[in-house]
Parts: C-alpha cells; structure tokens; sequence
C-alpha cells in the first residue's frame, strides 16, 4: 500500500506539447546514431518511440472523447519544426514497427495541414529540405517502406514548391517505372502520387507540360497507354482525359491533339477490348475531331478511317446523357468531313 501511494505521489505530470516533442527527437537520435546497438537497450528506446508518437498523434487529433487543443497543436508544430525532428523521423520510418510507422504517417499529413499565425510552416520548413523528396521518392524501390513513403510524399506535394521540385526532377522519370512494378500495391500507389502532381497545382503543371512536352508524352504514351497491363492503360487514359481537359492545359491539349502519333494511339485504344477503356479513350478522342484547328493529316486519317471509327463509336455505350450527347456530336462530325486518299487504320 505504502509502495502505492509513493508512487502516486511522484507520478510524473503528463509532457506537454513541446517537451513530447523533444523527447521524440532525443529518442529519434539515439535510433539514427546507434544502429549497432542491439538487446533491451534499443527495444525499450523504440517502444519509447512508438508510444511517443501515439501521444503526439492524439494531441493533433484528439483522444476520440475530446476534440485537440488548438493551443496544444501549435505549440507542438512549433516545435516539431523548429530542428530536424521532421528529417529525422522520416529516416527512422524504416526501422519502426508498423503501428508507430502508421501513427508518424498521420502525424506528419497533420502537420502538412497546421497554420501558425496563418502561415503553413511545413511548407517553409521543407522549401528549405527539399532534399527529403529526395529520400521519400525514391522509397518505391523498397517494398518496406513503398506505401509509407509514398503516403508522406504526396502530403509534402500539397505545398506547391514540392510539387514542382518533384516535377523537374528525375523522380518524375522514374514515377512512370514504379506504376509498372509488378507489386499490385506500390504501382497503385505511385499512381496515385503521379495523379496528385499532374493534377493537384494546375499552373505548376501546364509550365511543367508546357517545358516537358515531347519527352513526357512519349514516355506517357509508350509506357502507360500502350502498356501490356489493362489496369494500367485504364488509368493512363482516365488520368490524361483530366489532365487535357483542365483549362489551364488548353495549349497542351491542342498540342497533344494535332498530332498524328498521338491519334494512332487513341484509335487503338477505342479498339481495346475492355470497355471502361473504350470509354476513357472516347473522352480523348472526341477532343481531336472537335478541335476546329485540326492539321490536314489528322482530318485525312479521320476521313479515310470514317466507316469503321463510325461503327467502333456506335458500339460504345454508357448510360449518361453527356456520353451520348458528345457522342452524337462527334459521330456528326466525323459524318460531315469530306473524303481524302490515305489508309492506314489497318496497320494500326
């Protein structure tokens, strides 16, 4: 009973804020710098660690009874940014057990989200380290720690300085191979980081589409939409619908649409056998027959092609009042286009 009541009496006071914080790059530290170490001594500094960053996560997001102190987030933003604890946390990500990898997750989307006195310090902190894209890209590579990074990544892409360090950078280049890895997971998920900076910051993009035009389309073209996979041509050609069709990209769209490679492609892709690919590839194909401006090779392959693009179109069906309505207006068009001498729709 005695033993009890001592230690009740010197309990210690739960950590605030920033004293959680500290702790958690005391503990971060010892993991980066003693990587030898092994036994107890380690586990005990990564269980530490583990129920550090659960307190941390419950301070942003509140404990499920209580909403989070704004006071409390601030304070523990301040200083999560103030060193490297940032830096240091996605370092350690790989040696930490999956629940307090999942727990740093949450906390580092949080903080990407935290104003202080108005201003996004995660953005300013990490304009400052774009380097750590340079370790959270390149995390694909490892099944490890793929989604985890991937994650992380795609959060840092919401400040648009990242996103357009990540856009003129080589890892854009290697994107295109990650969505074709064999893991179902980790090409779904770098996928998903492609989409977020192709669609995310509309004037850094069509710069970027705009500078980027003939290499990125053709690894575009080669790689995603003629792509063996039909999950991944499904999304090539869903994603560069949206992308085209953003009014910001209207210089790249007419661009991509006058030319005639480009049309081969999407010809064949309103062949494909999957009909959710006819559909996407429809939704692209229907902006190089209304492009009023269409070079004369273009109108040529859509006339000599005229019957057959006629009877593919007519077989594409989607219950959607704007489907069929520019369905029917392009199947007009392609109807009113007078005849020229070339064929090539076979050889397609």
């Amino acid at each position: 009973m005695k033993k009890d009541v001592m230690k009740t009496l010197f309990k210690q006071k739960p950590k605030t804020p920033p004293e959680l914080v500290r702790h958690a790059r005391e503990l971060l530290i010892f993991v980066d710098k003693n990587t030898e170490v092994r036994g107890n001594k380690r586990e005990e500094k990564l269980a530490d660690l583990s129920k550090t960053m659960l307190e941390i996560r419950i301070v942003l997001f509140g404990n499920g009874e209580s909403e989070p102190n704004p006071d409390a987030c601030v304070q523990l933003t301040q200083e999560f940014f103030k060193e490297d604890t940032f830096r240091l946390l996605v370092v350690a990500l790989p040696k930490l057990d999956l629940g307090a990898r999942k727990n740093s997750t949450h906390v580092i989307a949080n903080l990407q989200r935290q104003r202080v006195n108005s201003q996004l310090i995660a953005s300013q902190y990490l304009e400052k380290n774009m380097d750590l894209m340079d370790i959270l890209m390149p995390g694909y590579e490892d099944s490890e720690i793929a989604l985890t990074y991937g994650a992380i990544a795609r959060e840092c892409i919401r400040h648009q300085s990242v996103a357009r360090y990540v856009l003129e950078s080589e890892h854009m280049k290697k994107l295109f191979g990650y969505i074709q890895t064999p893991n179902f997971e980790i090409a779904s998920d770098a996928t998903a980081t492609f989409k977020e900076l192709l669609t995310r910051h509309k004037a850094t993009v069509a710069e970027f589409l705009t500078t980027n035009f003939d290499w990125f389309f053709q690894e575009y073209n080669s790689q995603l939409l003629e792509s063996k996979s039909y999950i991944t041509r499904r999304q090539a050609i869903k994603l560069l619908g949206d992308v085209l069709l953003d009014r910001p990209n209207s210089a790249v769209m007419v661009r991509y649409v006058s030319s005639l490679d480009n049309l081969r492609i999407l010809m064949n892709l309103l062949r494909d056998s999957n009909k959710s690919i006819q559909f996407e590839s429809f939704h692209v194909f229907k902006l190089f027959v209304a492009n009023q401006h269409k070079p004369a090779e273009i109108v040529s392959i859509l006339v000599t092609n005229k019957s057959k693009l006629l009877r593919l179109l007519a077989d594409i069906e989607k219950e959607d009042e704007k489907f069929q309505a520019d369905k029917g207006a392009i199947i007009r068009e392609i109807a009113t286009l007078g005849p020229r001498s070339t064929h090539i729709f076979e050889e397609l």
